[in-house]
C-alpha cells in the first residue's frame, strides 16, 4: 500500500468517525435517543426568576423575621433574673431560633447566588460549545 492510498483511507475513516460523533449518539436500549429524549433543560428565564425570588425572600425575611428576637432575649433575661426556671427555657428557644434563622438566611443566599451563577455559566458554556462546533464543522469540511 502506498503512502497516498493509506493517507486517503485514514482521512476517509476519520471523516466518518467525526460525522458519526457530530450527527448522533448511540441509542440506549429502551430509549428513543436523540435531542428529544434529553433530560436536562435549562431555561434562563426560570433560573433568573427563581434566583430573584430567593433574593427577595431573604431580604424580606432578614428584616421582618428578626422582630421578636430582641424582646425574647430581654424576656428570657428578666425571667432568669427573677429566679423563674422558664427563663433558661426561653433563652434556649431564643438561641435556637437565632441559629435556624441564620441558617435559613444563608440557604436563601446560596440558592440565589447559585442560580445566578448557573445562569451566567450556562450562557458562557453555550457560547463556547457553539464556537467549538463551528470549528469542528470547518475542520470536517477540510477533511473531505
Amino acid at each position: 500500500m502506498t503512502f497516498d492510498s493509506e493517507w486517503a483511507a485514514l482521512r476517509a475513516e476519520s471523516t466518518q468517525r467525526v460525522n458519526m460523533r457530530l450527527n448522533s449518539a448511540p441509542k440506549e436500549p429502551g430509549g428513543s435517543g436523540g435531542p428529544a429524549a434529553a433530560d436536562l433543560a435549562v431555561n434562563q428565564d426560570n433560573l433568573g426568576a427563581i434566583g430573584h425570588e430567593a433574593y427577595e425572600l431573604r431580604t424580606r425575611l432578614s428584616k421582618d423575621g428578626d422582630h421578636a428576637r430582641p424582646t425574647t432575649f430581654d424576656a428570657a433575661i428578666a425571667l432568669t433574673n427573677g429566679n423563674f426556671e422558664s427563663g433558661s427555657g426561653l433563652l434556649k428557644v431564643h438561641d435556637r431560633w437565632n441559629t435556624h434563622f441564620k441558617t435559613l438566611l444563608d440557604a436563601l443566599a446560596q440558592i440565589s447566588n447559585h442560580l445566578n451563577y448557573t445562569k451566567s455559566s450556562q450562557q458562557k458554556e453555550d457560547v463556547q460549545i457553539a464556537g467549538d462546533l463551528i470549528s469542528v464543522s470547518k475542520l470536517n469540511d477540510y477533511m473531505k
